[in-house]
């Protein structure tokens, strides 16, 4: 049997040559330090927020490139800033976060409130997505995503409770609850009603400083908080009594900053002022069974499961890593589990692909191998926030497809010509936010973006 302790001994080893990444647009404008940036699930648009106060929402469209040969099969992301939301908050917006529907933002404050926020419908008129006769044009926001005069978003809520500064606020992968944290210790869970009503669900104290982050599971309704405390926590729902912690994960040495989940649901990755990224594996009741140990989180219709550390992530940053992602990598590799990215205060942001093991039952931890690296990727400044752009937005949308369209439950909007659209290309874009104010978008140096000539 792999044990866990052995498994922790695997790191991510770099590649024989390291490439850099392609730098695909810098969106300035914040006069503070950018803090964190997410990118709407169902419309192109990206959000960040910053110490200045504002939320700044960009919109993108796909243009297709040029050469001398005439024009190009491929297809290029243009930013335009579309809006700036003056959030009224009283200090710095510390994280933003969308619903699964792309309807509601979250903006979490050191004020220690969290403002929730829903789009103004049809202002103008004027809410349909560009787009050429066939469909294959560029997404984007009516006016070609350029700033509106009229504001799109307004506050319809204030969520309060938290005695101090608010770190970070999720939605479940259902969007019916939501999380925040504080400095205050706790994790708050909210649930998500009709007419922007939030109710508190419970208010968990299972921290004993700071909690940093909040993140939710692809799949389940599992919530994962990381804290100064160096723990992360993982809490459920008892439909019988309350939400709960079920486990708690250490190892790491100093303040857990940042955690991801794979796409896949079986890894979440941990990023720490000790320099470390960590990797934890979820096994399943059978898979418990298999190896020997006894799963945690076990109730009535429930089986249960342990999450054990696999590997170490080090070497690869020689300051904290403030922040990492995971995202869906479309090659077709054997055991592919996506593309990890890790960025921060050495102002580094590192990309590695994650590669389960050809045995993977008995061979617990996967392989990690770092793919790209950027140095200064924000000049001087330390990077605070990678993401890596969502699968469930595609570059192709029909040229009559309205903004509400893409918003509503169901499937994912067809083009014109009837054909589904991939994901691939939105899928090798990762957006940065850094202290210098900026927000920048990369690409790896073997996506089309990178190769495609204008």
């Amino acid at each position: 049997m792999t044990t866990a302790a052995t498994a922790t001994g695997a790191e991510g080893a770099p590649a024989a040559s390291t490439a850099s990444l392609h730098l695909l647009a810098d969106l300035e404008g914040h006069s503070s330090r950018a803090w964190h940036l997410a990118w709407n699930p169902r419309m192109p648009v990206l959000a960040s927020c910053s110490g200045d106060k504002d939320v700044r929402l960009h919109a993108y469209s796909f243009v297709s490139t040029t050469s001398a040969d005439g024009p190009s099969t491929s297809k290029q992301p243009t930013f335009n800033l579309r809006e700036v939301i003056p959030t009224g908050h009283q200090r710095t917006v510390r994280q933003v976060a969308w619903s699964p529907d792309g309807k509601i933002l979250a903006t979490a404050s050191f004020d220690s409130t969290v403002g929730i926020w829903e789009r103004i419908q049809d202002i103008d008129g004027t809410t349909e997505i560009d787009g050429d006769a066939n469909g294959a044009g560029p997404l984007a926001l009516s006016n070609g995503g350029a700033h509106v005069d009229e504001p799109e978003w307004d506050c319809v809520g204030t969520l309060e409770g938290h005695e101090s500064e608010c770190k970070s606020v999720a939605f479940s992968h259902t969007g019916g609850v939501l999380a925040s944290c504080s400095r205050d210790k706790s994790v708050w869970i909210w649930e998500v009603q009709p007419d922007a009503e939030f109710e508190c669900l419970s208010v968990l104290m299972e921290h004993s400083q700071d909690v940093k982050v909040v993140a939710w599971h692809p799949m389940d309704e599992v919530l994962a908080s990381a804290s100064y405390d160096d723990a992360i926590k993982l809490y459920i729902d008892d439909p019988s009594d309350d939400w709960f912690c079920y486990t708690s994960l250490t190892g790491h040495e100093s303040t857990v900053w940042s955690l991801a989940f794979s796409p896949c649901g079986n890894y979440l990755a941990s990023a720490s002022d000790d320099l470390t990224v960590r990797i934890w594996r979820r096994l399943n009741a059978d898979e418990c069974e298999t190896h020997g140990v006894k799963p945690e989180g076990k109730m009535a219709g429930r089986k249960g499961e342990k999450w054990i550390p696999v590997n170490v992530l080090k070497g690869h940053h020689d300051r904290t890593v403030y922040s990492v992602s995971w995202g869906i990598d479309t090659s077709t590799r054997p055991g592919n589990l996506g593309r990890l990215a890790s960025g921060g205060g050495d102002g580094r942001i590192c990309v590695y692909e994650v590669t389960a093991s050809e045995d993977d039952s008995k061979q617990l931890f996967p392989d990690v191998q770092l793919v790209a690296k950027m140095e200064r990727a924000h000049g001087s400044a330390d990077v605070n926030c990678v993401s890596w752009a969502p699968a469930s937005l595609n570059e192709r949308v029909g040229a009559t497809a309205k903004i509400e369209e893409l918003m509503e439950d169901g499937e994912t909007p067809k083009s014109r010509d009837g054909k589904g659209v991939s994901h691939e290309s939105m899928s090798d874009m990762l957006a940065s936010a850094g202290d210098d104010g900026s927000i920048k978008v990369w690409t790896l140096a073997s996506s089309p973006y990178a190769t495609a000539k204008k």
